[in-house]
């Protein structure tokens, strides 16, 4: 009987051409395709939550696919843990209803951005975070941060290369918080733009070094100017941490 099995997966992108499967490398969506197919001898197509890019990690992605076979969908986890690479680990594997789509389904999503703020660069940290040497302020970084709640238009904090219908987007929370040198940002939505939240993260830490002032960041978003806002931050400083349902 057909089923439709829902994924919680954790990956590392380091080695990885984004989630979503391409001409020019290697993806997660790829790997975790063929490592079904291994075990099953079926072709399966993956629809995960969303795409994340080359070297963005993840620990709570989501993916769901359909598939007849006889592996009860609680022991796809360990079965696809047995074969997939160890940068790629499938946490929770359990059926979901038939017109559940891993994307489409989604309510919402929990992204952290992680910046290393001390003068050396961490060669422990150097794949699950984002290097900045100048001091930040956290403080200022933590008012501005309150500028971005709510519903609005982002496409100031756009990447060029998406076509969507809409920029507009809600964020309901974004939190900053800081242990030794590695400071966290914290941010919940109902959907992201295409480098939206390397963007925001870019903009806070120019906030956080004086260069942009909290009471700009109205303006900035209101503008829809992306030459306004700050950098595009280090994919590797990014992790997909929850994708919320119902």
């Amino acid at each position: 009987m057909l089923k439709n099995i829902l994924l919680i997966i954790e990956y590392s992108g380091k080695n990885y051409s984004g989630w979503q499967r391409q001409l020019n490398g290697i993806s997660i969506q790829e790997k975790i395709e063929q490592s079904v197919f291994e075990l099953t001898g079926q072709t399966i197509k993956l629809n995960g939550s969303g795409r994340t890019d080359a070297k963005v990690n993840a620990m709570g992605q989501t993916a769901s696919f359909k598939i007849n076979c006889t592996i009860p969908p609680s022991n796809f986890c360990m079965a696809l843990n047995g074969v997939l690479p160890e940068d790629i680990r499938i946490l929770e594997s359990f059926e979901v209803n038939m017109d559940f789509h891993a994307r489409y389904s989604a309510t919402g999503k929990h992204y952290r951005f992680t910046i290393l703020n001390r003068s050396v660069p961490s060669a422990i940290y150097k794949h699950t975070t984002c290097h900045v040497k100048q001091p930040l302020d956290v403080d200022k970084m933590l008012k501005a941060a309150s500028y971005f709640i709510g519903e609005h238009d982002f496409r100031a904090f756009m990447s060029a290369g998406s076509s969507i219908k809409t920029t507009i987007r809600t964020i309901y929370t974004l939190d900053i918080s800081q242990d030794g040198p590695l400071i966290y940002f914290d941010i919940q939505g109902d959907g992201f733009l295409y480098n939206m939240v390397r963007i925001i993260a870019g903009t806070l830490a120019e906030v956080g070094k004086g260069a942009i002032e909290p009471e700009q960041i109205p303006d900035i978003i209101s503008s829809k100017d992306r030459s306004k806002c700050g950098p595009t931050l280090k994919a590797s400083g990014l992790c997909l941490m929850e994708v919320f349902y119902g």
